[in-house]
């Protein structure tokens, strides 16, 4: 009886040998001829089986092999439509990917952004990286898809059409096209706001254009007291986080702030220090040169979000208050004005915006100012008494700043900003006259500027004493002139009274003695 085991080894061994004996060359010639005629027979069936078949043995197959692969892929390429526009999606997920990829992957590209100063890194084209979302394992691949344009040229140009691909298993597919797709959309978004490099437009007519904004005013430089920079300070960071709260009542996403105050009380340098502690871009609008109110809904509509819109001196901008009065006024005094009075077409004035107070509230508390989210809508003036009160209403602005004359403790600021000092012998001297004088935080800057190198305290805090007595001199001065002209004026209504009286006394006595006669 022949033994099992050694006959399988037996023939394992004649096997061996004989695979052992085929060349190098004929392994390959054999497995060639098994590629070779597996596409033939994949030509065979493309070319004569009818497409319904096909299309069923395809269907069929894909579903057989569901079975066996139970992933789900998704793909997010780089354009949208016809290639006009870039999805908002795909830079959302580049950037979320940004930090998994620096960790993950073998291939990296790298650019540079906000003036040179910060490298972000992003995965290169065919790579992979896993994410780990509320327990699950997903992956994200990169690729790209290169077809050649038509084009007559030497030097054919090649088209590249980017994506990313999204893998996880079927069982998934809620939570993932649910809540992981709006995670990755949200924090895609936040790290865009973080990276970029913020913006100051400014606007010709119905049109936008920008400079870099690199300001760096921020509110612990920023000479005010601290209660009132604590309360805005605490005011802007709950509007930054207040979208759900704002969708729950029904209001638009957006805030207004009124700063009023004399020249030189830093309105504009706050303005920069909102758009620093928010990370918002700067729409700086010249009214006067916006042709009317449509202009203006174009303007709003291409503002971004996370944005402060700043019209500086509402007051000088348009006579937005006189609009209301000037057409009774006119109709009043004149009337209708004979068309032969009219001057000549030359001699008119050139034509003026015809932005009206109604299509300014509009734009700020009306339904175009919905468009759009998380905006900050700030006017500056240093005479609110001027302004329309529909203009500055709470609902319009919100919240109004007065940013007044220089204190004792707005001082110490600038003093640490400029001098780097905390304290020293003439402070208490410089309180009292800044309690006695008004002069604004820009005067003071000036005197606390070095005029050395290196930087000489006493020479700097001396120069502003002089000019705290010199001011406190010409306010006195000018106390005293008010009072003389005063004095004067009255002196002169009671002479006008005196006289009067006298006037009055001696046309009775005349007709007294008429009378007697």
């Amino acid at each position: 009886m022949i033994d099992s085991a050694s006959f399988l080894e037996e023939n394992r061994g004649s096997r061996g040998r004989g695979f052992n004996r085929m060349k190098p060359g004929d392994v390959l010639t054999h497995l060639g001829s098994i590629v070779a005629s597996l596409m033939f027979v994949w030509a065979l069936f493309q070319q004569y089986f009818p497409y319904q078949l096909r299309h069923n043995i395809d269907k069929y197959f894909q579903r057989a092999f569901s079975f066996v692969y139970p992933y789900i892929q998704i793909t997010f390429s780089e354009f949208t439509g016809e290639r006009l526009m870039r999805s908002e999606l795909y830079s959302a997920i580049e950037n979320y990917l940004s930090s998994t990829s620096s960790t993950q992957a073998k291939r990296l590209k790298a650019d540079v952004l906000k003036n040179n100063q910060s490298l972000v890194l992003s995965m290169d084209d065919h790579e992979e990286v896993a994410d780990e979302f509320q327990g699950i394992k997903l992956w994200w691949a990169s690729g790209k898809n290169i077809s050649k344009t038509q084009t007559l040229s030497f030097y054919p140009v090649k088209d590249e059409k980017r994506y990313y691909k999204l893998t996880f298993h079927k069982r998934h597919r809620d939570l993932v096209i649910g809540p992981y797709l709006s995670h990755v959309l949200k924090e895609g978004k936040a790290i865009n706001v973080r990276n970029r490099q913020r913006k100051l437009y400014t606007n010709n007519g119905s049109h936008w254009s920008h400079v870099m904004f690199e300001h760096p005013a921020t509110f612990e430089t920023l000479a005010l007291e601290a209660d009132k920079k604590k309360e805005i300070l605490e005011d802007l960071t709950t509007f930054s986080q207040a979208e759900e709260f704002y969708a729950r009542i029904g209001r638009a996403w957006k805030r207004g702030y009124l700063l009023y105050g004399p020249p030189g009380t830093g309105k504009s340098t706050m303005i920069a220090a909102m758009a620093n502690l928010l990370n918002y871009d700067i729409y700086d609008l010249e009214l006067t040169a916006v042709k009317d109110n449509t202009e203006l809904r174009k303007l709003l509509i291409e503002t971004s979000s996370k944005s402060v819109v700043v019209i500086e001196d509402i007051d000088c901008s348009l006579d937005l208050t006189a609009q209301r009065r000037k057409p009774k006024e006119n109709e009043e005094a004149t009337g209708e004005q004979d068309p032969k009075l009219k001057p000549p077409k030359e001699d008119r004035e050139p034509k003026q915006s015809q932005v009206t107070l109604s299509g300014l509230l509009n734009f700020i508390d009306g339904l175009w100012s919905a468009c759009g989210g998380e905006r900050l809508i700030v006017f500056t003036t240093n005479h609110v008494e001027k302004l329309d009160p529909a203009l500055i209403r709470k609902g319009r602005m919100d919240k109004h700043v007065e940013l007044s004359y220089c204190s004792f403790e707005a001082f110490r600021v600038l003093a640490k900003n400029y001098l780097l000092l905390d304290d020293h012998q003439l402070f208490d001297k410089i309180r009292q006259l800044l309690e006695q004088t008004k002069i604004t935080p820009a005067d003071v800057a000036e005197h606390l500027m070095p005029k050395t190198v290196p930087p000489n305290a006493e020479v700097c805090l001396s120069s502003l004493l002089q000019g705290l007595e010199a001011a406190a001199a010409e306010e006195e001065e000018a106390r005293s002139k008010a009072e003389e002209e005063g004095m004067n004026k009255e002196e002169k209504e009671i002479s006008a009274i005196v006289e009067e009286t006298k006037e009055e006394n001696s046309a009775s006595k005349e007709e007294s003695k008429y009378n007697q006669q």
